[in-house]
């Protein structure tokens, strides 16, 4: 066994858990933090001192220091300030969400404007912090997962969150995958799986196919933008909307209340789904104009609840029809069905799923810990060339889960590498230049499934130069596209006559230039993670 250690780490929207296997043949085990919480609150607090508090302490700061506490940042991760999820989180945050360099995003806190990876790179400092006090030792690798459906933006960035913590990223692994990890461990199975994980903030399905010791990844697909949290937000609605009819007052018209708001619409979420009915009650949410201090009340039965949801739970099947049919089989050829995410606790969704599968959901996998597990088992892997005599090492083939296009004239594009192609992949196009003296050619790469370049997400823009200059079409310059097992891309480019040849990792516009990364390692050093007695 070697001297070093990598834990895995599962990077959520709502909570992040680090897990580890700590000696050659051990089973991967969650770590917890000093209060013996295996899963922690993807909540960062900026305190008046200066210092930062992560975690669940920090999720309690919510209310009391809304500004400058921020939750959800998976959300933002690698979006352009110019998309549609970034207007919606504007819209219900209190936190400041301000427009950066190159359409990036920004999180204005403490009169400092952060980038969303320093964020991230706070929870996964504090992830590291709990692995070296569970383990007594020094923590420096680390796999962390991100949802299947992440762009190569939002890939990059996971990875620049990891740097900003301290940690050397061995690789970045989809959460589906990770979970399937966890469910095949020391299982000697073949099996066609699906995994439906369902988290705070996004929702994935992955097919895969376990044969020994080989996890195969059919097919992926998802939506960044659904999850728990929708839920919530479906019961603030309602609660607010009764809130108004009753009293004339509109609770989101008042960041303080909206938080509260929050709160209860999750908390009635968690009641409901155990209990079958919630009781709420926020006693002096707000003051009428008179001065009169008005509670919150409300009963949510689950006939109630599932109406509210129902739409989002079928939007995770639409999902579900797209996966299978890209791995070219129907919802019966699926062996076992594995739940991920909290809130597939919910009756409604294990329900959903039971009658979409026609099968019970695999029980004995912690819908919370399963992606923290597997990653830690691949961080092991990959660190350990003697993991195969444990029976711990696993070759895992997964694939892309957007196609790569190129932008052509007009404002279209034209594919490259076909989603849910297995990666690593490396494909080459040849293109000539298009005008006479032509001395550079700029190549635009896009992500999607739309043959219009404003359908696909824009990786970023690739120029070319110190060719041959000639006429139209005389010059062959061949462009070699590479996703790399992080599903992150890669450009060169070389003309085939002279052999020219140049390469880059897409320069992005929405990320942070090495410069700026190096800046937020530097502030993340000095940035004091807050310690105190648990109240």
């Amino acid at each position: 066994m070697s001297d070093d250690i990598a834990v895995g780490i599962d990077l959520g929207t709502s909570y992040s858990a680090v897990a580890a296997v700590t000696e050659a043949g051990a089973s991967p085990q969650v770590l917890p933090n000093e209060w013996g919480d295996r899963t922690h609150a993807s909540v960062v607090s900026f305190l008046e001192d200066g210092s930062v508090l992560v975690g669940n302490d920090a999720k309690k700061n919510i209310i009391t220091n809304a500004e400058s506490t921020v939750y959800s940042a998976k959300r933002l991760i690698g979006r352009f300030f110019f998309s549609d999820e970034v207007k919606k989180a504007q819209a219900v945050m209190p936190y400041r969400i301000v427009e950066g360099p190159n359409n990036a995003v920004r999180l204005q806190v403490r009169e400092r404007d952060l980038a969303v990876p320093e964020i991230s790179g706070l929870v996964l400092k504090e992830m590291k912090a709990i692995a070296e006090t569970a383990l007594g030792r020094e923590v420096k690798k680390a796999v962390i997962t991100c949802p299947a459906y992440f762009n190569d933006n939002q890939r990059q960035a996971t990875k620049d969150a990891g740097r900003i913590a301290g940690l050397e990223v061995l690789r970045i692994i989809n959460e589906p995958t990770a979970a399937a990890l966890a469910y095949g461990f020391g299982r000697d199975i073949s099996q066609k799986i699906c995994v439906y994980d369902l988290g705070g903030g996004t929702f994935d399905v992955s097919i895969l196919e376990i044969g020994k010791d080989v996890f195969e990844v059919l097919s992926t697909a998802g939506d960044t933008y659904l999850g728990g949290d929708d839920f919530d937000d479906r019961i603030m609605t309602w609660l607010a909307d009764d809130f108004l009819t009753r009293h004339g007052l509109d609770l989101r018209q008042n960041r303080f209340c909206l938080q509260m708001l929050k709160e209860a619409g999750e908390r009635a979420k968690i009641e409901v789904g155990r209990d079958g009915v919630a009781s709420i009650h926020v006693p002096g949410i707000c003051q009428s104009p008179e001065g009169e201090v008005l509670d919150l009340r409300g009963k949510l039965t689950t006939d109630q609840f599932n109406r509210m949801v129902m739409d989002l739970v079928q939007r995770t099947f639409k999902v579900c029809d797209e996966a299978l049919q890209s791995a070219r089989l129907t919802a019966g050829d699926v062996d076992a069905v594995i739940l991920v995410g909290g809130p597939t606790r919910l009756p409604i969704v294990r329900n959903s799923v039971r009658h979409y599968f026609q099968k019970e959901p695999m029980s004995g996998v912690d819908p919370d810990e399963a992606v923290a597990v597997g990653a830690a088992l691949q961080a092991h892997a990959l660190l350990n060339r003697n993991a195969a005599e444990y029976g711990q090492a696993s070759y895992l083939l997964d694939v892309t889960p957007l196609s790569l296009r190129v932008g052509t004239v007009g404002g279209f594009t034209e594919k490259i590498i076909e989603k849910n192609t297995p990666i690593p992949i490396e494909k080459s196009k040849t293109f000539t230049t298009s005008r006479d003296g032509q001395d550079r050619v700029k190549i635009r790469v896009y992500q999607g499934e739309s043959n219009r370049a404003e359908g696909c997400e824009l990786l970023g823009e690739f120029e070319f130069k110190g060719f041959r200059v000639a006429q139209r079409g005389a010059v062959q310059i061949q462009v070699t596209f590479e996703i790399d097992s992080n599903g992150i891309v890669n450009v060169s480019a070389a003309d085939l006559e002279t052999g020219q040849r140049t390469s880059t990792t897409i320069s992005l516009s929405s990320g942070l230039s090495e410069k700026d990364l190096r800046a937020a390692i530097d502030h993340n050093a000095e940035l004091e993670l807050a310690r105190g007695p648990r109240a």
